[in-house]
């Protein structure tokens, strides 16, 4: 039986870093208020108005490819997840494709928020399970300053720009993607949402006048709703697979909330040593914060080891997925 394995891994994160310091200069804010709230210290963002997400995505699939030894017109499929696309159309996928030469490939774009990255693993890992593809691309990015409003206290304080990007690669081995979990409820878009900027609004003097081409959120109703679908679907997809908390070896877990993800590991019964955390230094990535932790973390990772990846985003959206990892990351140069 074909299985749907990452191989190779690979993030990229913009040089300007902006720490709670520097947002105290601008907006009523503390470095306690922020770090006691979310465990962020601080988040890399693009200060560069010519550049978009694709360009993000094009340095860490350049990396993912390198580190591999393939070269990108080998890449059948490239799936981007992203809800700050460079353009309404074409995909940020087909602009990634064209900017690395993948000629022989073809993509979509995927949007579901912070669950952007596990939505479009799940969706890759099914075409590599026909047997019809050998190397499929995955890439999880957002470049949510520019959607961000700085003069929001309750906001800016907890995004960040980053892309990270995965190779799939058919195994017959027990390892890859053993199983997932995905969700979404368009009820909770009352709580999360950008105002305008689509059909049902599109842009205008009046909508930009009254800022609603920025994030908007309702914090302490979508705390809840993350704290409580991220836990139960992380214990969900454990049960399902017959796993104790003995046998899972990490959790990486979207980067949104240091509480969030305690909660997360609470409820699957494992300590903090098995919980991958860069919160503190990228801040919430969006579609890009398990992709990069993945990378961050790559030289811990064993062959077998059994991961829990598990996201919640706008939408809503959720969902867990169950991996066996399928290489000793300490082996790459």
């Amino acid at each position: 039986m074909i299985k749907a394995a990452i191989t190779s891994i690979a993030g990229f994160l913009p040089d300007n870093i902006v720490t709670n310091a520097d947002l105290e200069k601008i907006i009523d804010t503390s470095d306690e208020w922020i770090t006691s709230r979310t465990g962020i210290k601080q988040r890399h963002l693009e200060n560069n108005p010519e550049r978009g997400t694709s360009d993000m995505c094009v340095e860490a699939v350049k990396l993912l490819c390198k580190k591999r030894g393939i070269s990108p017109e080998e890449i059948d499929l490239l799936i981007c997840g992203t809800v700050t696309p460079d353009l309404v159309f074409p995909s940020t996928s087909n602009l990634i494709c064209a900017k690395i030469g993948a000629k022989n490939a073809w993509g979509f774009d995927l949007s579901a928020a912070c669950s952007g990255f596990l939505y479009a693993l799940s969706t890759g890992s099914q075409f590599i399970e026909t047997g019809r593809y050998k190397k499929v691309v995955i890439v999880g990015a957002d470049m949510m300053s520019r959607i961000i409003d700085y003069t929001d206290r309750t906001t800016c304080v907890i995004f960040g720009d980053g892309a990270g990007a995965v190779l799939l690669e058919p195994t017959t081995e027990d390892l890859g993607i053993i199983d997932f979990e995905l969700h979404a409820d368009g009820n909770g878009v009352e709580h999360l949402h950008m105002k305008a900027g689509g059909s049902l609004r599109p842009a205008s003097h009046e909508t930009v006048d009254n800022k609603m081409h920025f994030v908007y959120q309702e914090g302490q109703s979508v705390f809840k709703h993350a704290v409580y679908s991220m836990a139960e679907v992380s214990a969900n997809i454990m049960k399902k697979n017959n796993l104790q908390a003995e046998d899972i070896q990490w959790l990486a877990a979207h980067q949104a909330n240091k509480r969030i993800i305690d909660a997360t590991a609470n409820r699957m019964g494992i300590g903090a040593e098995k919980v991958m955390m860069n919160i503190e230094n990228y801040g919430n990535t969006t579609a890009g914060t398990i992709p990069l932790l993945l990378w961050d973390y790559e030289k811990q990772l064993k062959k077998g080891d059994n991961i829990i990846l598990s996201a919640f985003g706008g939408g809503y959206t959720w969902g867990a997925v169950y991996l066996k990892w399928a290489y000793d990351g300490s082996q790459i140069v």
